[in-house]
């Protein structure tokens, strides 16, 4: 047996301030996107911006439904869109934003295991990797050049 030592790299902006302008102001379609998400059970609202390469953005949150699990996360959402509206354009950047009413969200929220799945299926599908940022409301932005920082080992049409 021998031990597999797994490293991973992201990189840390203290503020949403000290981001790229063009990161920014995904970013803050992110947020936009957050405030019109539809979470009345867990007050839980997301916010996911895409910028294309054919330079259109593409805007998800997430969208709850009372028979658990039939909702849906805003990466998704978005990541789907893009996919179905532009099946050709390749994502480039991922912005993510999550704020809760049941407490303050000042730590970089990243995507859960079924959206960085989703994420994974469209890196591998595109042959480039997709930079994703994500935080809270406020404070720190985390930042992966690729969806293998945040899921290493990933499933993909190669396992099957």
């Amino acid at each position: 047996m021998k031990e597999i030592k797994i490293e991973s790299k992201l990189y840390e902006y203290e503020s949403l301030n000290e981001l790229p302008d063009e990161v920014k102001s995904l970013m803050m379609d992110a947020f936009e996107a957050r405030d019109k998400a539809y979470a009345p059970y867990s007050n839980f609202f997301v916010g996911a911006a895409i910028l294309l390469d054919n330079g259109e953005i593409i805007t998800g949150n997430n969208q709850e439904n009372a028979a658990f699990p039939s909702g849906l996360c805003a990466e998704r959402t978005a990541i789907y869109y893009a996919g179905s509206k532009y099946p050709n354009a390749k994502i480039l950047k991922l912005a993510i934003s999550a704020a809760s009413q049941n407490q303050k969200t000042t730590s970089p929220i990243p995507p859960c295991g079924a959206c960085r799945q989703a994420i994974a299926e469209y890196e591998v599908k595109q042959k480039t990797p997709i930079e994703i940022y994500f935080m809270g409301v406020q404070g720190k932005v985390l930042k992966s050049n690729s969806i293998a920082t945040l899921l290493p080992f990933i499933f993909d049409k190669s396992s099957l």
